[in-house]
């Protein structure tokens, strides 16, 4: 598994939604690749976000106050992302024999601006295509294709930026007639990763694995 971490294609959030994922991964029997790509450049100072980024957030924001599902255009960091995303998958492929690793499950899990990138990578060249995407609070990227490989989603009916995208994903994924899980949890706000905060989002890895399971993608321990 390829974990992207999220972070706004400004910045990422290399442990909690990179490290921490992996390791749990790791624990369950999962070859686990942390994927470091690039983003928009950030300046000198770090707390300075830049503009760009900013207006890509004013979007966000005011697209999730109106309650119209609509997609959000690509963030200015998208496309690099994606490549590095690209180059991630064919590199794990040509050394899946050395790695252990069965070439032909080989998935990414992506949280926020890296479930963005996973849609992107489920939904782009057939050669490069993932085996299967979990796709944690990203959005919606279009058109998907019939034969777009199974998808795993999951997010909270509470998140502050994207209330509407997992049901967007889902009804995407099905409407083209690929196979997709819906998980939309009551709550847990944007960002809930691994912390326990007492509600059911808390368990959405364990549904991950089940799923990974059901699907033949991981043997069952």
């Amino acid at each position: 598994m390829i974990v992207a971490p999220g972070g706004g294609f400004v910045g990422l959030g290399y442990d909690t939604g990179g490290t921490a994922v992996a390791r749990r991964l790791a624990q369950r029997g999962v070859t686990a690749l942390v994927l470091k790509y690039r983003t928009i450049r950030s300046g000198d100072d770090a707390r300075q976000l830049p503009a760009v980024h900013m207006k890509e957030m004013e979007n966000l924001m005011a697209r999730a106050t109106t309650g119209i599902p609509v997609q959000i255009p690509p963030f200015a960091g998208e496309p690099h992302a994606v490549e590095d995303g690209v180059r991630a998958l064919q590199i794990v492929r040509q050394r899946a024999l050395k790695w252990g690793i069965d070439p032909r499950r080989v998935g990414v899990i992506g949280f926020s601006a890296g479930g963005f990138l996973a849609v992107d990578l489920a939904i782009g060249d057939k050669s490069s295509r993932p085996d299967f995407v979990a796709v944690m609070y990203g959005g919606l990227r279009t058109p998907v294709p019939a034969d777009a490989p199974p998808a795993f989603i999951a997010a909270a009916a509470d998140d502050e930026y994207q209330p509407h995208d997992p049901i967007m994903l889902y009804n995407a994924w099905r409407q083209a007639g690929a196979s997709a899980e819906l998980h939309v949890y009551e709550r847990g706000g944007h960002g809930f990763g691994l912390k326990s905060k007492g509600v059911t989002s808390d368990h959405w890895f364990e549904e991950l694995i089940w799923w990974m399971q059901s699907r033949g993608f991981i043997m069952v321990l």
